[in-house]
């Protein structure tokens, strides 16, 4: 059951006032109703995809999202790895996420810790053999996924013009 987007107006309008008072409300630019309504879908679909995406690894028995993510960026990162500060850069984790994250990987063995030759106490981090298999088979199961969920629905033109306007909203914007 979607909201329409006069009653979301209102809803924020109310809110607005709420949380910041009236006179932050008269200062404060307001969202027109095509941003809203584009920010409401984009919040929806991206929530929907994504637990669809994970309930698909974990029907097959294999790890949750997050891990595939930071598998990905490792392995693109080729032998040399990464420094944890650069996974936080390169995910949407916070810090802390990433630092118990790679801890449970490293205990399963699908990474690596290396110490960096000039800061005592600065790491590398590194895919392992193991690391690269489960990589491989969490793909099998996402790459069906994201064919599905997504690649299905769309023709390739309106897939281009989707990944160009996503693309924009970026901080830095991407091509």
């Amino acid at each position: 059951m979607y909201m329409e987007v006069d009653e979301i107006c209102v809803k924020l309008d109310a809110n607005a006032s709420i949380s910041y008072g009236s006179h932050m409300r008269e200062n404060a630019p307001s969202p027109n109703p095509q941003a809203i309504k584009a920010w409401a879908r984009l919040m929806r679909v991206s929530r929907q995809l994504t637990e669809k995406a994970e309930e698909a690894l974990k029907e097959a028995g294999l790890p949750p999202l997050s891990w595939y993510d930071v598998l990905h960026e490792l392995a693109e990162a080729g032998e040399g790895g990464l420094r944890p500060f650069q996974l936080t850069e390169r995910t949407l984790f916070a810090q802390y996420n990433v630092s118990r994250l790679l801890a449970r990987l490293e205990i399963d063995g699908l990474v690596e810790k290396l110490k960096v030759a000039d800061d005592g106490r600065g790491q590398t981090i590194r895919i392992t053999g193991q690391g690269r298999d489960m990589r491989r088979r969490m793909w099998a199961v996402y790459g069906r996924s994201i064919a599905g969920l997504v690649g299905a629905k769309l023709p390739a033109e309106d897939l281009d013009v989707l990944a160009r306007l996503l693309g924009r909203l970026r901080d830095p914007p991407a091509d």
